[in-house]
């Protein structure tokens, strides 16, 4: 992706309250200075612009070697949802989609997973928001896994926040070399403190000098070895 796109895309996580800085709790317990919560996206502009983010990345890195896009539950289902769309709309490929149920359903049509019925040989693209230890991660390839003989065709994320997962690995690049498919982001944090540092945005600066250097101790503590 090109540096003025992934300006673009550090600017609307910005604008939408998604990406704030302060002090924080991640769910692997570290005390992190920024935050990415992709909950905050609520309004139909924000979801037509963040597929079209998606969509660009995984075009960009894979091309259109992928049959189906899985968004792990919650986040990960209007992910998939809006990601297909902008496929098919700025790039002419018409992706399936399915994501799964938190509990299996024992009426109705029944099961885990709603959306395209995985088959043998299909390969498959991972939406997720966030990945910081890779935990939901390790929770969604048994159950694609369990539904039919996919090929796991990639990962993307919104923000690789360059942590380290259950190795020395950034958690990324783990989960690259354990399940053998490419894992990659829209942008990383270090890309995303290195456009903000002490720009303005609708007359705010985001990221000031403590607040970097904040950013850059915990990466310092955290942060894990790359590729």
């Amino acid at each position: 992706m090109s540096e003025s796109t992934k300006a673009r895309f550090v600017d609307f996580m910005v604008r939408a309250g998604v990406l704030t800085f302060g002090e924080f709790v991640t769910k692997s317990g570290r005390n992190t200075p920024f935050f990415i919560n992709t909950g905050r996206y609520r309004r139909g502009s924000d979801l037509a612009a963040l597929g079209e983010f998606y969509a660009e990345a995984i075009v960009d890195r894979l091309g259109a070697d992928f049959d189906v896009l899985f968004g792990p539950a919650y986040k990960g289902i209007p992910l998939v949802a809006t990601t297909s769309i902008a496929l098919l709309q700025r790039h002419q490929k018409d992706s399936a989609f399915c994501f799964n149920r938190k509990e299996e359903k024992d009426h109705g049509e029944g099961g885990t997973l709603i959306g395209e019925p995985l088959k043998d040989g299909q390969r498959v693209v991972i939406v997720e928001d966030v990945t910081t230890a890779g935990t939901s991660i390790h929770e969604t390839v048994p159950l694609l896994k369990k539904a039919a003989n996919v090929v796991l065709a990639g990962l993307v994320v919104s923000v690789d926040r360059q942590e380290r997962g259950q190795g020395r690995l950034n958690a990324l690049a783990d989960l690259e070399q354990r399940y053998g498919m490419p894992a990659f982001a829209i942008v990383t944090i270090d890309e995303v403190i290195d456009s903000l540092r002490g720009r303005a945005i609708d007359g705010r600066v985001v990221v000031d000098e403590a607040t970097y250097e904040r950013v850059v101790a915990y990466r310092r503590q955290y942060g894990g070895d790359p590729r």
